[in-house]
């Protein structure tokens, strides 16, 4: 006989010997109707079970290697906070193929665009028409806009009142808004885009600090600071690029807020005390940005 048969005798005997005891004690408790044969079925059923379990048990452990051949095992550790997931940023669409990121303070223009003139109900350069002219030639989300007179005056300098300025729309100058009924001037505009866009190496020159706040404004034009340059090529002929900073804090022009008769490479840089809301311009340092092949 194996040693599965005789555990199962030796319940069998065990329960035999305690049975007329338990259903004593139980009909005592007041389970008068407990049957006795169900019980034994139900206790015989339980022993064979657990039989058959201590048996399977015993006959894996029969078979495990020795402790000290067993693999190392990394212990899991409770997860207290959930892990944090972090993604890359998608890259933006570009057109063309992907170059470095540029500091999003330095202004680099497209050309100039004229598509309209005043003669109907006023002077429309708006962004949709202008790409639609010229395709490729403005990038896909500009973050400025210039606009003068094709004399060369800026908006502030013509005086006119504008229907819309913004480098989403374009430019708009109506007629009716004019004072006096006179006409819109004839304007061009131009869109300021990232260096990537315009292409290109940029070197730039030093900074330039030829004038202070204390007078009428702060007048950094690109004309005197040729004059005061070293030699004719510190600056060269047509600079791509302008960037204007306070000389206090280095913050760029486009984040203080102020208003600016000119900011442009061509031009230079122009603040004006009486153009500001609120007391006189800051005191701004300028350089300018030139292929490096010049």
């Amino acid at each position: 006989m194996n040693a599965g048969h005789q555990d199962k005798s030796y319940l069998l005997d065990h329960y035999d010997h305690n049975r007329d005891k338990d259903h004593s004690y139980l009909q005592h408790i007041g389970f008068q109707g407990f049957s006795s044969s169900t019980t034994m079925m139900k206790l015989l059923s339980v022993a064979i079970v657990v039989g058959l379990v201590l048996d399977n048990s015993l006959k894996a452990l029969s078979v495990m290697p020795p402790l000290d051949e067993l693999e190392p095992v990394t212990p899991l550790l409770p997860l207290t906070h959930p892990p944090k997931l972090e993604f890359a940023p998608a890259l933006p669409l570009w057109p063309g193929p992907w170059q470095c990121d540029y500091p999003t303070h330095i202004r680099c223009w497209t050309d100039w665009f004229d598509r309209d003139d005043p003669s109907g109900s006023g002077d429309w350069e708006t962004l949709s028409s202008l790409r639609r002219q010229n395709p490729g030639k403005i990038c896909r989300n500009p973050t400025g806009i210039e606009a003068q007179t094709l004399s060369g005056l800026s908006l502030l300098a013509a005086g006119d009142v504008t229907y819309r300025n913004d480098p989403k729309t374009g430019f708009i100058c109506l007629n009716k808004n004019q004072p006096g009924r006179k006409m819109c001037n004839d304007f061009r505009v131009r869109f300021v885009c990232h260096p990537p866009f315009c292409g290109g190496e940029v070197c730039w020159t030093k900074w330039y600090d030829r004038d202070n706040p204390s007078g009428t404004g702060d007048w950094e034009q690109l004309s005197k600071q040729r004059q005061k340059a070293a030699s004719k090529d510190e600056i060269c002929e047509f600079p791509l690029y302008i960037e204007a900073v306070t000389i206090d804090t280095n913050t760029p022009a486009m984040n203080t807020g102020q208003k600016f008769f000119a900011y442009n490479p061509t031009d230079g840089f122009i603040c004006r005390n009486k153009d500001q809301r609120y007391g006189k311009c800051r005191d701004y340092k300028v350089r300018y940005g030139c292929p490096c092949n010049h």
